[in-house]
């Protein structure tokens, strides 16, 4: 379940801040209302919304609908719920965009790691899971609103996507209330409503090797920012190698060559999406891609930490 920690409500017009934990995340909003009494009621809708479609989209429940779906679509289509359909057409787009680099059918090697408990799969259990990592399985028909795999052995993770389609939920939620300025952030998605009153929002992209210190900073107004890291969940194998969970496709073994991704645009599902797929093409052929997505820009540090920006951004100026 979602948990609620809010600051003391106003008693006029302020900004506002709410946070607490879903989807095994951190959720934080902070926004202005001229209207006071609908601040509790905001907070609490935003955070309802991450806990439902948690209950729709995880793949650690076994009463989700996505699991549902990975038990049953080898075996015929199986109908799904409008949200789940939303976000599974939106995953195979960027798995087409990026020739598979994001693969929403990656679970069947995903599954295999376990990072708390400092596990990875052997080469045979890697080779296995692969045979069944294609995103091209996953059939979807609009008409009936049903979800179909063609091979047995598929199993789709939205982990990658998901977080970035609720948090466009939850900033309609906000506007619903009449709300114009916001910041809402899930993990690595944050989505700006507005700026904030009169002055950019300011974003930090993080230091990959510095919990501390931030990389650069960003002035922003009414984007979405997500960025994927290799610092997010990871453990150190026996060879002080680092063992990270953006996953490539191809090869199934943690993506090299690149720290961290950020991606901005106009909303936080193809941010979301587009931070893996960038991630895992690297910086030459992720930066090729984005250049040719129109209102998509990437700030990507390699794993040399040198700085790359998209066409469309401008690197800061040095001291």
């Amino acid at each position: 379940m979602a948990t609620l920690l809010t600051v003391a409500m106003p008693a006029q017009a302020e900004w506002v801040r709410v946070s607490g934990t879903a989807m095994t995340t951190a959720i934080e909003m902070e926004f202005w209302t001229e209207d006071p009494a609908v601040a509790s009621e905001a907070g609490d809708a935003v955070l309802a919304l991450f806990d439902r479609i948690d209950r729709q989209m995880s793949r650690y429940r076994e009463d989700s609908e996505l699991s549902r779906v990975n038990r049953e679509a080898a075996n015929g289509p199986v109908e799904v719920s409008d949200s789940l359909f939303t976000v599974l057409q939106q995953a195979l787009r960027i798995s087409e965009l990026s020739h598979g680099a994001f693969d929403i059918s990656f679970g069947s090697i995903g599954y295999l790691y376990d990072f708390r408990a400092r596990q990875q799969p052997s080469d045979e259990e890697l080779a296995e899971g692969l045979a069944k990592v294609n995103y091209r399985s996953v059939v979807l028909d609009p008409s009936a609103n049903t979800v179909r795999f063609l091979d047995e052995g598929v199993r789709l993770d939205l982990g990658g996507i998901a977080k970035g389609y609720t948090v466009d939920r939850g900033i309609d939620i906000l506007k619903s209330f009449g709300i114009r300025h916001a910041r809402l952030s899930a993990g690595g998605d944050l989505r700006l409503l507005g700026d904030k009153r009169g002055k950019p929002w300011i974003v930090g992209i993080r230091d990959p090797r510095s919990e501390s210190r931030n990389a650069m900073v960003l002035p922003l107004t009414n984007v979405a920012v997500s960025t994927s890291g290799d610092y997010e969940r990871f453990f150190f194998d026996d060879n002080n190698e680092r063992v990270h969970h953006i996953l490539s496709p191809a090869t199934g073994k943690p993506a090299k060559g690149v720290q961290s991704v950020t991606i901005l645009g106009d909303d936080s599902i193809t941010t979301d999406g587009l931070s893996t797929a960038v991630f895992v093409l690297g910086a030459a052929k992720g930066l090729e891609m984005v250049n040719r997505l129109k209102g998509i820009d990437a700030v990507i540090i390699d794993e040399q930490r040198q700085v790359h920006y998209s066409d469309g951004l401008m690197p800061p100026e040095r001291e």
